[in-house]
């Protein structure tokens, strides 16, 4: 790299700095505190998506909920954090936190810099509904000096998870590692299980997901169904999605019996493509099929490193861990308990071992470790979170 190159890029660096420390210790903290002329609203609720442009799955049934009670006035903010920038992006969160500086509640499910760099209102309630079940790969402070994280001294400067007076997970045991995660006291962490996950309990609800799905690949209807579902590799804003399955092969070898729907993780912009001449085996449905929809339909749930394996869990069904890039995956981001120890099924590092599994399926899927699995990971999940959730809310 040349001299005046190296130059470009550090003055590049720098200035992203500077901007980054006006807008978060100066500029939306200035914002917000303008906005608090107001008195907070006592039935007012914003529900903060951070990234997508519809509420997510963590807030559904909250929602849903808080509407038909009548006595909320609900509010929805998209500020479309790391995928819009510029104006864009600044616009959106002086919206945001105009709605922000009169609510008397706040529910956000992921990590949120904006949120934790305000003076947030005493009066205001902020619960944090993550939207993994849990505690599988490592995330927040938990990752720093890891590839995936930023260094320690840079997430001390910019928390991510400040403001919050509740953060609500699927179980007991998993407590430990978000206070880690999320830098928080003791207290915070709430085993109050997870919403979304509510709807599993709803035979009406499973039932209906599986017609979606007949609907949409009618081929699925005489077969059984293997759900791949792999996590996203390296960062957000550049994600990416496995492509290490020969469908062909697969089709050959499993077509008389089974079906694979796919779902990619939603931060993957370009996921892997199969060919025309295979969707009546192997179809991509992260477009068409939320990931509950899809668990509520497999026999069989092909994964990696994802938290999606602990909802599945509740069906207790086969899981098959295809984790072909085990060891940079772990050098890159870590885990909180031991992978091969944790896995309530077959770990395999290549095709010829994944179909194998597939193949002997019956014998070695172990029920009674799904279960235990379930117990100690989602112990919190028993159909009623959405409920205790609203009351914890309610306790402020």
């Amino acid at each position: 790299m040349s001299v005046l190159k190296k130059f470009k890029k550090k003055f590049i660096s720098k200035l992203r700095r500077i901007r980054k420390h006006y807008r978060y210790k100066v500029y939306f903290p200035k914002v917000y505190s303008s906005y608090c002329t107001e008195p907070v609203q006592e039935n007012k609720v914003l529900f903060l998506e951070m990234r997508f442009t519809k509420l997510s799955n963590s807030f559904e049934l909250i929602y849903k909920a808080l509407e038909e009670s009548g006595e909320y006035d609900l509010k929805c903010s998209y500020v479309q954090f790391n995928f819009i920038r510029g104006r864009e992006f600044t616009q959106r969160v002086n919206e945001m936190l105009k709605e922000l500086a009169t609510a008397k509640y706040v529910f956000v499910d992921d990590a949120s810099l904006i949120l934790s760099s305000i003076p947030l209102r005493k009066e205001t309630v902020a619960i944090n509904l993550w939207h993994a079940c849990g505690a599988f790969k490592k995330f927040g402070r938990s990752t720093a000096e890891l590839k995936f994280g930023s260094s320690a001294a840079t997430l001390d400067k910019y928390p991510n998870y400040g403001n919050l007076t509740h953060v609500t997970v699927s179980s007991p045991e998993v407590i430990w590692a978000y206070e880690e995660a999320m830098h928080l006291p003791k207290g915070i962490v709430k085993a109050t299980g997870v919403s979304r996950t509510d709807q599993f309990y709803d035979k009406e609800f499973v039932e209906s997901r599986k017609q979606k799905l007949y609907e949409i690949m009618p081929e699925a209807k005489d077969k059984k169904v293997i759900l791949y579902a792999p996590t996203f590799r390296g960062h957000v804003a550049t994600a990416s999605s496995p492509d290490c399955i020969d469908f062909e092969r697969f089709c050959r070898e499993l077509g008389n019996e089974y079906v694979i729907v796919c779902k990619h993780h939603p931060f993957v912009k370009n996921p892997p493509i199969i060919p025309e001449e295979l969707q009546h085996f192997a179809r991509d449905l992260t477009k068409y099929l939320s990931i509950e929809d899809l668990l509520c339909c497999a026999d069989i749930c092909i994964s990696d490193y994802s938290s999606l394996v602990f909802e599945y869990s509740l069906f207790e069904k086969p899981m098959i861990f295809y984790a072909y890039d085990y060891d940079n995956y772990c050098d890159w981001r870590g885990f909180y308990y031991d992978y091969s120890e944790f896995t309530p099924g077959p770990v395999v590092q290549t095709e010829d071992e994944l179909l194998n599994s597939i193949k002997n399926i019956d014998t070695q899927f172990d029920k009674q470790k799904v279960i235990d699995f379930k117990e100690k990971f989602m112990g919190s999940c028993d159909g009623h979170a959405t409920e205790r959730i609203i009351a914890l809310m309610k306790e402020n």
